[in-house]
């Protein structure tokens, strides 16, 4: 499997050029086996057709002897009738000759034997009845004897009636010398001739190899710049090849497409900004409206014109109505400029005193306001933070059932290390550890109405205050959201 990869992970120019090589090697490589095999099969026949032209010298001359001798021509005499003649024999033609009776015990060898030397071997039982049996009366054993072959003939020596007198055995070792000197010598000038074919092999290879390789080289140059956020230019360029135009022109198509999907897809991305702008300004100009018609509300059903502090209390509503109607304004104002929310305007505040505000506008019960401190001074955005409370204490209420007892939303507020930090706790029926990962998540909502907004939004707008929003919540228990603001002096 790492070999494949290696081999995968080179370029389509270096295969070619590698194949081109490894072609001629291989090339080389066979044409020098098959000379070798060719030198051999030479050398096997050669000496083959040697041993059967001495062969019939020999026993042309082992005829002539048996016509003129004057010995009775039988086997027993075969050792009297040779007894000089042999030796003459072996030096004409250079071998050693052997001749054996029909049983085949040796009669008279040419070979200069001494009297302590061991009788000789008969013929092998088997080797005569191959002698007697063949078309031929012949027969060849093949045996290598210290790494060389060594052939030696058996045939029948007959007389002038075709009466088999005995058996004639020629020894005979093959001499490779000059077949050997020949296959070097070939294989020598074979290797000059290819090491410089592979020479010339390595630059018609890489030649080639970047010839064929250079309009795909181009390809894909253009096609690692090709993105969809700009204009992407077409190859023009006439390849070699018919299958590297057809690339090109798919190249040049795919350029044409992506330019006009790019076209789309802006215009789409415009249209989503748009409604998404939308959404989000209706969102914000909501979520004050809420908060407005309960204090309306409110206002009317507790009215009583004979109320002392009537005066107060109509201030506190007027401010209370003006503070909503001021976080529309700037909702609007923002989104005539194109801004998705309003900018921060920082002012100096008492941040206590701005909250506890914002909670007169719920007039539920159970809704319950602790600060530990009377003032904690900060510069902050007055319709931001009260943006960030109503959202909060908002969710709280919808987050309890209408049909549970002893409902209760606390919030909280206190100083700790350099920050304001801001409690809102409820008992509601708590967030889902499914739901834990998306609650920020723009769109995301377990609620039947509302567009999953809220939660998004402010906490983009803690992050540019450098602060921080979390929570903890237990299911069927209550969720408490915890916010951390850091606290900027004058």
């Amino acid at each position: 499997m790492f070999k494949n990869f290696k081999i995968s992970m080179l370029s389509l120019q270096i295969r070619i050029f590698l194949s081109m090589i490894v072609l001629i090697i291989v090339a080389s490589i066979v044409l020098a086996t098959i000379s070798i095999i060719q030198f051999k099969n030479e050398a096997k026949q050669y000496h083959q057709e040697r041993l059967e032209h001495k062969e019939d010298a020999i026993k042309e001359n082992i005829n002539y002897v048996l016509t003129n001798t004057t010995y009775p021509l039988t086997s027993s005499n075969l050792s009297l009738i040779f007894k000089d003649k042999i030796h003459e024999l072996s030096d004409i033609h250079n071998l050693e000759i052997n001749i054996y009776d029909l049983d085949g015990h040796l009669l008279k060898s040419s070979k200069s034997r001494f009297s302590i030397d061991a009788a000789a071997p008969p013929i092998p039982k088997y080797i005569i009845k191959l002698v007697q049996s063949s078309i031929e009366k012949r027969y060849v054993d093949i045996k290598n004897i210290d790494g060389k072959k060594n052939r030696s003939s058996y045939s029948l020596i007959k007389d002038d009636k075709f009466k088999p007198l005995g058996i004639l055995n020629l020894p005979y070792v093959e001499d490779d010398s000059y077949y050997q000197t020949e296959l070097q010598n070939f294989l020598m000038g074979l290797a000059q001739v290819y090491s410089f074919m592979l020479l010339v092999a390595f630059g018609v290879a890489y030649f080639l190899s970047s010839y064929i390789t250079k309009s795909l080289k181009t390809i894909s140059d253009k096609l690692s710049e090709t993105t969809l956020n700009q204009k992407n230019e077409k190859i023009v360029l006439e390849a070699s090849s018919k299958e590297i135009n057809l690339l090109i022109n798919a190249y040049n198509a795919m350029v044409d497409e992506l330019e006009e999907s790019a076209l789309k897809l802006a215009q789409s991305e415009r249209e989503e900004a748009w409604q998404e702008m939308a959404k989000q300004v209706a969102h914000e100009i909501k979520n004050p409206l809420t908060p407005m018609r309960l204090t309306v509300q409110s206002f009317q059903r507790k009215f009583d014109p004979n109320d002392p502090n009537l005066k107060q209390k109509i201030n506190d509503y007027s401010e209370t109505l003006i503070q909503q109607i001021d976080t529309m304004s700037s909702v609007a104002s923002a989104f005539s400029n194109f801004a998705s929310m309003p900018a921060q305007q920082n002012e100096t505040l008492n941040v206590v005193d701005v909250i506890e505000l914002t909670m007169d506008i719920f007039n539920e019960e159970y809704v319950h306001f602790k600060a530990e401190e009377d003032e904690i001074i900060s510069k902050i955005d007055r319709t931001q933070l009260i943006r960030i409370i109503t959202n909060l204490v908002k969710n709280a209420i919808q987050a309890i059932p209408e049909n549970q007892e002893n409902k209760a939303v606390c919030v909280n507020i206190k100083k700790m290390s350099g920050n304001v930090v801001i409690t809102v706790a409820d008992n509601g029926i708590g967030i889902g550890p499914e739901n834990s990962n998306r609650i920020f998540d723009p769109k995301f909502t377990t609620k039947t109405s509302g567009m999953g907004l809220g939660l998004s939004i402010i906490k983009n707008i803690i992050e540019n205050y450098s602060g921080t929003i979390t929570f903890e919540s237990q299911k069927g228990k209550g969720t408490t959201f915890k916010v951390s603001l850091p606290i900027i002096n004058n």
